[in-house]
């Protein structure tokens, strides 16, 4: 269908961009590129802004954001920085001066409007920024490899005029992310080379990595649209995970999947220059793996030490149970992109429903999907909620308060810039939230695709910090007014964290699960779902993945106090039988 990715017949930029979904491989792939050029005699710096990146276990080596000589691998350099500590660290740099001159709460405020996944995106580009507008480092390397780009929203942001004024500090319109800019200022210069750097196709290519599933293909769709609409069009795509051996019916049904997706993937992506890589059977976190990625010839098999007791892991089933037990009201699956979670909450609300209780059923994937999984029958409901609808609504309401009270024109682009971002969404879909969470008075609430942690923390700052509901008491639904204590309430409402046994799912969850506490929304159960390891798979390459899962299984249990259930890969065009078989 598409050639191998093979590094030695596609001509390779001065910058070399990485991005894609967590777990979908970049720093495998990025790491691997980078010791293949520095063995052909080029010199090559690595730099990683992943937060789940293992660099440091790949080249056996303590790495930081100082560029590091590799013994193992001449004429590479390696820098890897922690994404937490420069969001730390950034988050100071803006409110820091502010201490002692505000009062607490709007400081409270301004801490946790920082705290989200753009404010992160802006830190790690304030330290892409060292390397990709350095021009002794352009003049020294060959290639300057970057695990993990900065978004599009995140470009299209620094490019706005009002991100660079006082608009950020006297803003009253009620978008989401505002502040993000706050702490570049200083050197607009330097960060407006970077973007000009990055939009020079003579200098810059942008790798998108996908894999070949539905969810990763639609969100590197959305990237490279992105990127396209700042003038980021050197764009190659690579799809990581291909299944090329097949011979039992999971592998089957796996390679079949795998197929029907690839060939409906969006038409923006097909225009790209576009290749594969097979799914390895192997573990590939060495440096000797590594150099031979990109091709046949890995020798080392994934022997796990790690012993696991399947009969101390719990079923779906077991998660139902309790759930039924404990009379939960409203359930909440949440989890990265892609790893299930409207499968899994269609098969905990028929679970409830077998138990003989009522339940409404509420997602954010299209209505038409979810009817093909599960049905509605006596005491089973289901319902939709638009996300694109909600979103249009909640921006033509802040534009419409904005134009009212004189906003600038600029100021008007930056607010409307600030409400594509992805908190915006989530803030606007919680309004929707709030009138199903009030059906749970009267019925079980199974929601999938949940406000986090984080935007609930938002949306409380932002409560203290403007006085918005308490000015407007009278113009808010009773159901808004209740949904926050409802949810807040570990004895009405539960969040079940959706993982893979994989790196990227597992610490994408566990920062989830540190968002919950600080937001105190209960979590008490941690599922791990399309497990090669539970299906028992006779394939070579499955049975070697199986092998690499037990590490993650074992530690996962270990985060949630063994309150782990386990559930095997089954392919994705469920029908309701399948989701039976997941109970």
């Amino acid at each position: 269908m598409y050639t191998r990715f093979n590094p030695e017949n596609i001509k390779l930029n001065k910058y070399l961009f990485f991005t894609g979904k967590g777990g979908v491989g970049k720093t495998s792939i990025a790491s691997s590129l980078a010791i293949n050029l520095a063995d052909q005699g080029k010199k090559v710096i690595l730099v990683s802004t992943d937060p789940a990146s293992n660099l440091q276990d790949i080249f056996d080596i303590d790495l930081d954001n100082k560029i590091r000589d590799i013994d193992k691998v001449k004429n590479l350099k390696l820098a890897n920085f922690e994404p937490e500590k420069a969001l730390e660290d950034y988050k100071e740099s803006v409110v820091g001066p502010q201490r002692g001159k505000l009062p607490d709460e709007v400081i409270k405020a301004m801490e946790e409007q920082l705290s989200g996944t753009c404010t992160t995106e802006v830190a790690a580009f304030k330290e892409f920024t060292s390397f990709i507008a350095d021009e002794e480092l352009a003049e020294e390397y060959d290639h300057i490899i970057f695990d993990t780009a900065p978004t599009g929203h995140t470009l299209r942001m620094l490019e706005l005029p009002s991100a660079w004024t006082n608009f950020l500090d006297n803003n009253k319109y009620g978008a989401s992310c505002l502040g993000q800019l706050s702490g570049l200022d200083e050197e607009r210069g330097i960060y407006k080379k970077a973007v000009e750097n990055l939009a020079n196709s003579d200098l810059t290519s942008l790798i998108l990595v996908s894999r070949p599933i539905e969810t990763a293909l639609k969100e590197a769709a959305r990237t490279s649209n992105e990127l396209h609409e700042i003038g980021i069009d050197n764009q190659v795509h690579i799809i990581n995970g291909m299944l090329d051996s097949y011979d039992d019916d999971l592998s089957t049904a796996i390679h079949n999947m795998q197929k029907k997706d690839v060939e409906a993937m969006p038409e923006g992506l097909k225009e790209l220059e576009t290749y594969y890589i097979p799914l390895k059977p192997y573990n590939t976190s060495s440096i000797e793996n590594l150099r031979k990625f990109f091709s046949d010839d890995i020798e080392e098999k994934m022997e796990s030490s790690v012993t696991i007791d399947t009969s101390k892991i719990s079923r779906l089933q077991d998660v139902v149970d309790d759930l039924y037990k404990n009379d939960k009201k409203v359930i909440l699956t949440m989890g990265k992109g892609g790893v299930g979670k409207t499968t899994i909450a269609a098969a905990i609300a028929l679970g409830l429903n077998n138990k003989g209780k009522k339940v409404h059923l509420a997602t954010t994937d299209p209505a038409d999907h979810l009817k093909y999984i599960i049905s509605e029958r006596e005491n089973l409901t289901i319902s939709y909620i638009d996300e694109d609808k909600e979103l249009e609504s909640y921006r033509e309401e802040v534009l419409g308060k904005a134009k009212e009270e004189g906003a600038s024109e600029e100021d008007v682009d930056y607010i409307e810039e600030d409400l594509r971002s992805p908190c915006t969404q989530e803030i606007a879909v919680f309004r929707a939230f709030a009138e199903i969470v009030d059906k749970s008075e009267d019925e079980i609430v199974v929601i999938d695709t949940a406000p986090t942690g984080h935007t609930i923390l938002l949306l409380e700052s932002t409560e203290s910090y403007n006085r918005e509901i308490s000015r407007n008491q009278g113009d808010v639904p009773e159901s808004a007014k209740k949904l926050l204590p409802r949810l807040k309430d570990k004895d009405y409402t539960e969040v079940v964290i959706i993982a893979l046994a994989e790196a990227t799912p597992y610490y994408e969850a566990k920062r989830l699960k540190e968002d919950l506490d600080r937001a105190g929304i209960f979590n008490k159960w941690w599922i791990i779902n399309s497990s090669y390891f539970a299906s028992g798979s006779q394939n070579e390459i499955l049975k070697a993945r199986a092998e690499q899962e037990k590490e993650w299984i074992k530690t996962i249990d270990e985060t949630s106090q063994s309150n782990t259930a386990l559930v095997e890969w089954i392919p994705e065009d469920l029908k309701e039988d399948n989701l039976k078989d997941l109970l």
